[in-house]
């Protein structure tokens, strides 16, 4: 690997960014290229087991739950890959391992949200029946979901066990894997384990928390700094700098998601808003708060963390009169106004276009689909 990414001439190396360009569509469809591969990897080792059955049952659940989203975060993997490099590491086969290394990310996605999705009692996802609910598996579902979060490190041993970033890999994917964990069990802590929440706790704070937790780690910071691993960095500033953009862009993504769960269509965002019904200590819910009467606040009391349909739309309706959506559009406008900056300030060598690039694909405007 590339190794002149050391502490000691991080001040004074620039990175060069990688003149190459691939669309999106078009890095999607080398993404795709690459996951037939990924399956065989995955199943064959079943087979030295003799374990047919389960074999078949893992390429079901692979193919299910994997591949069908936006890929956004093998997506991450690549473009910060091709930045960070220099031209002469960008090999086909560094490309290859690099995909593998998104389609890891992909898998902790997936192994994430068919948990949440139970814990949740969710029901659609990415426009399909989430996979509990899929010809009424239930609970043995979790065992899916711990299959596939063990297929990462089958796949790392596999492809990245001679590189010298192996254990900086395996540490990374560990390291987030428990911080996400943490930040469910913050999440599911703040609904009082799906009874009747406590609104008390409903603070910016806690709010903040969660989403660092939750999703910042494994949606942004992951697949750039596991990037970052396999091009050679060895810097921790940039690591450092990385971290701080990154978990302010994934909590304007997480804000943005609470604001589609409210007011998005199923179209839009492929599954049912369940943040109200669920108790959920989003956005939304603590913006609310913070402006509520008592007298208003006594309704949020009555109806929030119901699943009954009225209750939920006098919810909706209060965020209406409290105007939500609007203080949304501000907050907005602004958090994206304010990581343009903060990008354009980053100062230890990691090109600000892959930044932006990432910005503008994961954080854009409402009204786009993610």
């Amino acid at each position: 690997m590339n190794s002149k990414f050391n502490n000691a001439d991080a001040r004074t190396y620039s990175v060069v960014p990688n003149t190459s360009f691939i669309s999106i569509k078009d890095e999607s469809r080398e993404l795709m290229a690459v996951w037939p591969d990924i399956v065989r990897d995955l199943t064959d080792a079943g087979r030295h087991l003799d374990i047919p059955d389960v074999t078949k049952w893992l390429m079901k659940v692979l193919q299910y739950n994997v591949p069908c989203g936006g890929k956004n975060r093998a997506l991450t993997v690549v473009e910060a890959y091709r930045s960070l490099s220099p031209p002469d590491q960008i090999t086909e086969e560094n490309l290859r391992l690099t995909r593998i290394l998104g389609w890891c990310t992909e898998l902790l996605q997936a192994f994430l949200l068919m948990v949440d999705d139970i814990q949740d009692h969710s029901e659609m996802r990415r426009n399909q029946p989430c996979w509990y609910l899929y010809n009424d598996i239930g609970l043995t579902a979790i065992n899916d979901a711990l299959m596939l979060e063990m297929c990462i490190y089958q796949l790392l041993k596999k492809h990245f066990k001679t590189k010298e970033c192996y254990v900086n890999l395996l540490e990374q994917f560990l390291s987030v894997s428990l911080k996400t964990e943490m930040g469910q069990c913050l999440d599911l802590l703040s609904t009082n384990f799906g009874k009747k929440p406590n609104l008390d706790l409903f603070t910016m704070d806690r709010y903040n928390s969660i989403v660092k937790y939750k999703t910042g780690y494994y949606t942004f910071v992951l697949p750039a700094t596991a990037a970052m691993s396999f091009a050679g960095i060895t810097d921790p500033e940039m690591y450092r700098q990385a971290k701080t953009i990154l978990l302010e862009m994934g909590h304007l993504f997480q804000v943005k998601d609470d604001y589609l769960d409210c007011y998005g269509s199923i179209e839009d965002i492929g599954k049912t808003g369940t943040d109200i019904a669920e108790g959920k200590c989003s956005w939304l819910i603590v913006v609310a708060l913070q402006r509520a009467t008592p007298e208003q606040k006594k309704i949020f009391e009555e109806c929030y963390g119901q699943s009954d349909v009225e209750k939920v739309n006098r919810v909706k309706q209060l965020y209406q009169e409290l105007g939500i959506s609007n203080t949304y559009a501000i907050y907005e406008e602004e958090t994206y106004n304010l990581l343009h900056t903060h990008i354009q300030q980053i100062s230890r060598g990691l090109p600000h276009d892959l930044f932006l690039k990432l910005l503008n694909r994961t954080c854009r405007k409402i009204g786009r689909k993610d």
